[in-house]
């Protein structure tokens, strides 16, 4: 007999075109969000730009659920949290020329992440290892971290709401948030200011949009993003820098 929980994941296993457009729209939204820091004058943009970051930690958590649960030291993970964390260090030096925000770049919180998704979907005790220290590291790191500690627990909670438990689906949402609210923003919207309602409201949208996309299935071919992706974050952060200067 065939469960619901088995064709998903023999579906993860597959090559996804839904996985792939999320990828797209991750990619699109950052370049979009990115671009208030060539023309100031954009800041709108930063409301699709809360799209990106949680459309990034719903692959994060599609790529852990495709693993085997157990088997954590293979050649693959490896490779995953090792250009992640090659890439963060690469992007750290564009992205301190381009950015006045004083956090490190988005990919060091999305390492931490990816970390903490294998202690749930592994649970061993060298996953639970790593991802206790992994959160300990995001908590004491949460003020330079880009969208901080509850932004490094949302792909372990996207991945929970991969797993269909229950109402857990919203649990990313509350995260993704919560990580927006550093700023004066929630005292903005608690006074009703349309731009930070939109903010909030987008943040909090982005992962149900994300698995909802997740579970399509599209008709059209969905250009692959490889690990060329990977050098797209610090190729597109030089680029606009290069933008900058020109005009």
């Amino acid at each position: 007999m065939t469960t619901a929980h088995t064709t998903e994941d023999s579906s993860l296993k597959r090559r996804s075109g839904s996985l792939d457009l999320i990828k797209w729209m991750a990619l699109l939204t950052m370049v979009i969000d990115h671009l208030r820091l060539v023309w100031p004058e954009m800041s709108n943009l930063f409301i699709p730009g809360r799209l990106s970051f949680p459309l990034f930690c719903v692959a994060i958590a599609a790529n852990v659920a495709r693993s085997k649960p157990g088997e954590l030291l293979t050649a693959a993970n490896g490779r995953y949290v090792a250009l992640i964390l090659v890439f963060a260090a690469i992007s750290e030096v564009p992205y301190r020329y381009i950015s006045t925000s004083g956090s490190f770049n988005v990919l060091v919180t999305l390492a931490l992440g990816l970390v903490i998704a294998w202690g749930w979907q592994h649970r061993t005790l060298l996953s639970g290892t790593m991802a206790l220290i992994a959160g300990a590291v995001a908590y004491v790191l949460d003020d330079p971290l880009m969208y901080g500690f509850y932004g490094a627990l949302v792909p372990a909670a996207v991945l929970l709401a991969i797993k269909r438990l229950s109402a857990l689906w919203l649990l990313p949402a509350a995260l993704c948030l919560l990580s927006n609210t550093r700023s004066s923003i929630v005292t903005r919207a608690l006074d009703l200011e349309i731009y930070s309602l939109l903010v909030l409201s987008t943040a909090f949208a982005a992962p149900l949009i994300g698995l909802w996309l997740l579970r399509q299935t599209f008709t059209f071919k969905v250009w692959p993003v490889r690990q060329w992706g990977y050098w797209f974050y610090p190729g597109h952060l030089v680029a606009l820098q290069a933008l900058r200067f020109l005009i």
